[in-house]
């Protein structure tokens, strides 16, 4: 086993204990959508597809001489950018170089993103016959909002797309965004109408937020719904939800039983991840503790990296004793069902004692419920997460 870069900080549990995922980023898009931070540009003439999943099989293969013999991926995520502009072939190669390389468990969630207007029916068998076996569709608004979001595909295209994943898919997500520019409460009660009988086993719905370096950000788009406004959308979209079958369990995540989105909940629980691709984000414990690390954005200069492997990641770290706890608690506290003692106690390698005033400060502000061994968000520790989560800063 090779050794991990630098030096190690706060003894962890062995590491078998610890679920392992793998994050697979695509870099590219047919637009960028003026509210998105995620690592993704547009397209410039042919795509290095072929040359890219080489390399990402290349990468995932050197990347695994940090890890513990013995570990097996139990989730697989292919985001972006818009992956689903590779075709099926390209998925099958990519996902059976990855078995070739580490042990896939027989249940392993396998997701890929897909956007309306990269996807048609034959596509999406391809990509089932591939491997996945679940889908999350970047929907984000069935109404006109979607002109002003950027994306390249009307309400009719998602509505086609939709069809479509619920023929070939028996487990998929819609993302959907609400807080949109020029949108009302009736606006919105239609999305979740029809989110609601899609079909779909998961939705995402998020509260649009400008980021920071995005087109909105450097210009603000008029007619953001106020504040009060945005509370009551937040309240009707877990009403509604609620009432169709759909329970909350994270922040923006509602799911029917069973549907919950194994991945994302593996990064909640501050599970461990590998990272290929450029721009992905990694994290690996082993007996010396917690390390993170990012590759480089740029995809040109991921895949030169990648073939020379002299600078496998453009940022890397060993998380301090310090910063474990807001660490853990910054996702897990996402988490409706919120998080046990027992597993802070076995991801961070450190005792209850360390986060017990902070925890005693949360529940005597009503942001939290500990009881049997359970930190749990109240509804206003939801409502003030930002709140919560900091108490726990070093």
């Amino acid at each position: 086993m090779k050794t991990l870069p630098g030096t190690g900080g706060v003894p962890v549990p062995e590491s078998s204990r610890i679920p392992l995922s793998l994050y697979i980023h695509w870099p590219w898009c047919v637009r960028k959508c003026p509210y998105c931070d995620f690592n993704s540009r547009p397209v410039m003439g042919a795509l290095p597809t072929e040359t890219y999943v080489s390399l990402l099989l290349r990468d995932l293969e050197s990347q695994l001489e940090y890890l513990r013999p013995g570990r097996r991926l139990e989730t697989i995520y292919i985001g972006g950018g818009t992956p689903s502009l590779m075709a099926g072939k390209e998925i099958g190669t990519l996902l059976q170089g990855v078995r070739n390389l580490i042990e896939v468990s027989p249940e392993c969630e396998i997701s890929m993103e897909a956007n309306p207007g990269t996807v048609e029916s034959d596509s999406l068998i391809r990509y089932r016959e591939a491997g996945v076996n679940r889908l999350s569709l970047g929907v984000q608004s069935f109404d006109r909002e979607l002109r002003i979001l950027g994306r390249i595909h009307s309400a009719d295209d998602a509505r086609a797309a939709i069809r479509q994943a619920a023929a070939a898919f028996d487990n998929f997500n819609i993302d959907i965004m609400f807080g949109l520019p020029g949108e009302t409460r009736e606006s919105l009660a239609e999305d979740l109408r029809e989110a609601i009988g899609s079909g779909s086993t998961h939705l995402s719905f998020y509260q649009l937020t400008i980021e920071e370096g995005t087109a909105f950000a450097r210009r603000v788009p008029e007619g953001i719904p106020d504040p009060d406004t945005l509370a009551e959308m937040g309240d009707l979209v877990l009403s509604e939800l609620a009432r169709a079958g759909f329970r909350r369990y994270e922040v923006s995540g509602y799911a029917q039983e069973g549907r919950r989105c194994r991945h994302n909940l593996n990064y909640w629980g501050y599970g461990d991840y590998l990272a290929i691709g450029a721009g992905a984000h990694g994290k690996i414990s082993d007996e010396r503790g917690v390390f993170r690390y990012a590759q480089t954005g740029d995809p040109r200069r991921y895949m030169d990296n990648v073939r020379t492997l002299e600078t496998p990641f453009q940022e890397s770290r060993w998380v301090g004793r310090d910063e474990l706890p807001f660490e853990f608690m910054l996702d897990g506290l996402r988490l409706t069902d919120g998080v046990t003692v027992q597993s802070f106690e076995e991801r961070t390698g450190l005792g209850y004692s360390v986060i017990e005033p902070a925890v005693n400060e949360a529940v005597g502000e009503g942001l939290l419920t500990a009881e049997s061994g359970r930190l749990v968000p109240t509804a206003r520790g939801l409502d003030f997460l930002s709140d919560l989560q900091e108490l726990f800063l070093p």
